[in-house]
């Protein structure tokens, strides 16, 4: 798959990719980025790709002409329609705090995507018609406020390239982590077996696969019950499922 970012910083990208997963996904042709700076679709001598908001108020608002270019151009898509986008395979992501939040669930509806075009948003924000006419998904990734669309840009890729086939080069390793079933992850531990007076738990040490597989089920609900306890009410879970949450990670 590829991903095309939209930006006025596309510096900020230089290298961010060439680390870890991403960096392997890319060596091996799985996918593809690139950051696109917004003042090539401008068509004035000063490039300019803001103006201010109608209505007044303080700062500048991002045009809709250069990102409709901008993202016409790149698909090969005329029209700006973002069903049109969708059917043939593309989404166009709006990255915004008023958008919808990046979950395991939309990041693995974004990785069966061929293409996925990320539009970084600046100042006060992006004019509303991108948002109406072209965007396929507005997406927020949490309840703050960013200087710019780039450091969640960065998150929205990391997040879905992990869920493309092959990129973790196993095919279980995606499914065992945090919120691929809407908990969160066990606790995990390693050597030594105790450290400053706290010992790993002895049913790790045992060797019994199934007693270990009933602690980290156990365990990792009892977590998500202490910190995400939004998660653990919305989970489908039995009522036994529940009551045994309460034994945590003990």
């Amino acid at each position: 798959m590829r991903f095309d970012i939209i930006t006025i910083f596309p510096e900020f990208f230089r290298g961010v990719f060439d680390f870890g997963i991403v960096r392997r996904a890319r060596a091996g042709g799985l996918v593809e980025v690139a950051a696109h700076d917004l003042r090539g679709w401008t068509h004035d001598r000063h490039k300019v790709v803001d103006d201010r908001p109608f209505g007044g108020g303080d700062g500048m608002v991002l045009k809709p002409e250069p990102i409709f270019e901008a993202v016409e151009s790149l698909t090969g898509l005329a029209g700006g329609d973002a069903e049109r986008f969708r059917e043939a395979g593309r989404r166009v992501v709006l990255l915004s705090p008023q958008g919808r939040s990046l979950t395991q669930a939309l990041a693995g509806e974004l990785s069966k995507a061929e293409q996925v075009v990320v539009i970084c948003g600046r100042y006060e924000g992006v004019d509303e018609r991108v948002a109406e006419a072209l965007a396929t998904d507005e997406v927020s990734i949490g309840d703050y406020v960013l200087s710019g669309g780039e450091p969640a840009a960065v998150v929205l890729v990391d997040a879905v390239t992990r869920l493309v086939p092959g990129a973790l080069g196993s095919e279980t390793s995606a499914v065992n982590e945090s919120f691929s079933e809407g908990i969160l992850d066990f606790p995990n531990y390693t050597r030594p077996v105790e450290f400053r007076g706290r010992r790993v738990p002895e049913v790790l040490l045992g060797g019994h696969h199934a007693e270990v597989a009933r602690w980290r089920r156990r365990a990792a609900l009892g977590k998500t019950r202490r910190n995400r306890p939004d998660l653990f009410e919305r989970a489908e879970l039995s009522d036994a499922e529940r009551e045994r949450a309460g034994g945590g990670d003990d």
